[in-house]
């Protein structure tokens, strides 16, 4: 037996399907699939058949045209969707008894992130959101170090550049949702984990894309989130850093490589599976409770547009 909660005990592997074919599906999860001590990278699905086709030739595994085959062949899926898409096929595989691996955010609306939940629950099946801070061993350490602390508050900016011509991160969702739904998740996860949960919030938005948001958590600390996906490249930066009568203490930079990080995720997600646990501090749960602070910011920030 183990004593790690997160450490699969030796088994044989949990065959996994990867849905998805873009950048981050190639670049992030087809390659932790693939190197993952528990997982057995096994098929993938796509919307675009000739993309899946080429993942699957690069790694050996099948590719197929129709979901519920895909789903046949599995016994967990990692998501690499649009938010939308993945709200809705996450239903379908954890209906069908497949444990999920989801990115963040959950879903668009708090409808679909309700729908998804329930399905997952009535399942019984294990669930993991890829918040990538909450997964990367050198941020751990830090949350762990800070934990305990009577913070004041603390401060996130991200510039990004996500949507510049040349990323391969310029998808149609993120042009459409900017840096409130893509970057936000990620801050709003590591500063619940550092401050406490998130009771409340302000949003307001600036020039283009950026959002603002000032957040109240539990226990009294305050902090501010700046996101943006459309700053120039010279500046696109992360800062995430905590403050109060210890000082300034600054979240480790989020790595160039995501996949060890996923590694993790992907672990633990196996872990819960064959221990029959469906609760993780990144758990779809959690998921929707980020996706509803999305959901509050955005409407404030539409409202002060009209």
């Amino acid at each position: 037996m183990t004593d790690d909660p997160w450490q699969a005990e030796e088994q044989h592997p949990l065959r996994f399907g990867l849905v998805g074919t873009g950048f981050w599906a190639r670049m992030a999860h087809a390659r932790a699939l693939a190197s993952t001590p528990g997982v057995e990278f096994a098929a993938v699905w796509g919307r675009r058949p000739e993309a899946a086709a080429a993942i699957a030739d690069q790694h050996g595994v099948t590719a197929h045209r129709d979901f519920d085959a895909f789903l046949a062949d599995v016994d967990a899926v990692a998501f690499s969707v649009p938010p939308h898409v993945q709200s809705e096929l996450g239903i379908r595989a954890s209906t069908a008894g497949r444990h999920l691996l989801l990115e963040k955010p959950l879903a668009i609306g708090a409808a679909e992130a309700d729908a998804l939940v329930q399905a997952v629950e009535q399942a019984g099946v294990a669930s993991v959101v890829f918040f990538t801070a909450r997964f990367q061993e050198d941020v751990r350490a830090w949350l762990a170090n800070v934990a305990g602390t009577h913070w004041t508050g603390g401060q996130a900016v991200w510039l990004g550049s996500a949507v510049t011509q040349a990323s391969p991160f310029n998808t149609p969702w993120r042009q459409d949702k900017g840096g409130l739904w893509d970057l936000g998740p990620h801050v709003l996860s590591v500063l619940s984990a550092g401050l406490g949960r998130v009771v409340s919030l302000v949003a307001d938005r600036g020039p283009g894309d950026v959002a603002h948001l000032v957040l109240h958590h539990e226990g009294g600390p305050t902090s501010t989130v700046t996101v943006t996906l459309r700053a120039p490249e010279s500046v696109d930066r992360l800062e995430l850093y905590l403050w109060g009568e210890r000082g300034k203490s600054s979240m480790p930079a989020l790595a160039e490589d995501p996949v060890a990080a996923l590694r993790t995720a992907l672990a633990e997600l196996v872990a819960c599976a064959i221990a029959g646990r469906t609760e993780h501090p990144c758990d779809v749960r959690f998921g929707r409770e980020v996706t509803n602070l999305l959901v509050a910011a955005q409407q404030q920030i539409d409202d002060r547009r009209n």
